[in-house]
């Protein structure tokens, strides 16, 4: 199992990626680090390096403490985030290659949550992990840059290929399909993913991950094109813009107070 999902704190998200020939691995965004050293022993598996995706606590404030117990750890994040990434040793940037074991993965720049937010991507694998700028049905807050570079994020995502597998920061699903029904309420494919949600995590399992072709037919913010949407989003205030920019922000002003 190339992928192994390790919950962090209360509703986080962190990741072990396995090279199943060498049985090194990954730890991508490191809360609780003994949580996912033993995660690891269980899978017969190493961790080497951990992946950052951005500088938040809920998302690197176990590197330190991972650093401290396993020698010679790599610890890779963005040299945008400033210095803000505890423990870093390998600074990375847009379209670097990074390797775990025999797997190589990519990293994809997609500032707006903060500065330096960025995504890894491993194209052998077809799975990319978003950290909090595309959620399940939803998108992060623009904390640190503009609406129009989160737009610009979630496109640069979007180009992937539609099966690739989406492995996201938190577990915020079904909430995020629920807000994005009060705007798409005929969206077939939003309302059978909403029950979807209800029911998985009723059965306290998982919903992670998603794929790029499922985001684009359910998530508001990569769906400002939908007429349904705008016509929705135009009634409840007429004097919103009618370009994506400024159809995302709404959408995201919206859901910053759902």
């Amino acid at each position: 199992m190339p992928i192994v999902t390790a919950p962090q704190l209360s509703d986080n998200y962190a990741y072990l990626v396995i090279d199943d020939g060498s049985k090194q691995c990954a730890a991508v965004d490191c809360a609780e680090p003994d949580k996912l050293i033993a995660a690891a022993k269980s899978h017969g598996a190493t961790i080497v390096a951990v992946l950052t995706t951005h500088w938040h606590g809920d998302h690197c404030g176990g590197n330190s403490g991972i650093a401290s117990k396993v020698q010679g750890l790599k610890v890779y994040g963005a040299s945008a985030e400033g210095g803000r990434i505890p423990a870093l040793t390998n600074p990375v940037a847009d379209g670097d290659l990074i390797r775990i074991g025999a797997l190589e993965g990519r990293v994809i720049g997609i500032p707006a949550h903060t500065n330096g937010h960025v995504a890894y991507y491993f194209p052998t694998l077809g799975a990319v992990f978003t950290g909090d700028t595309m959620f399940v049905g939803g998108c992060g807050r623009v904390f640190e840059g503009k609406a129009s570079m989160m737009v610009a994020a979630l496109k640069k995502l979007a180009t992937l290929p539609d099966a690739t597998r989406v492995y996201c920061g938190h577990e915020y699903t079904e909430k995020n399909l629920r807000f994005a029904l009060t705007l798409e309420p005929g969206n077939q494919a939003l309302e059978k993913k909403h029950q979807w949600s209800l029911k998985t995590r009723a059965e306290n399992q998982f919903t992670v991950p998603s794929t790029i072709g499922d985001e684009k037919q359910t998530n508001p913010f990569l769906r400002t094109d939908s007429p349904e949407l705008r016509a929705n989003l135009k009634q409840r205030d007429p004097s919103v813009d009618d370009d994506p920019i400024a159809i995302f922000a709404k959408l995201r002003e919206l859901k910053d107070h759902f």
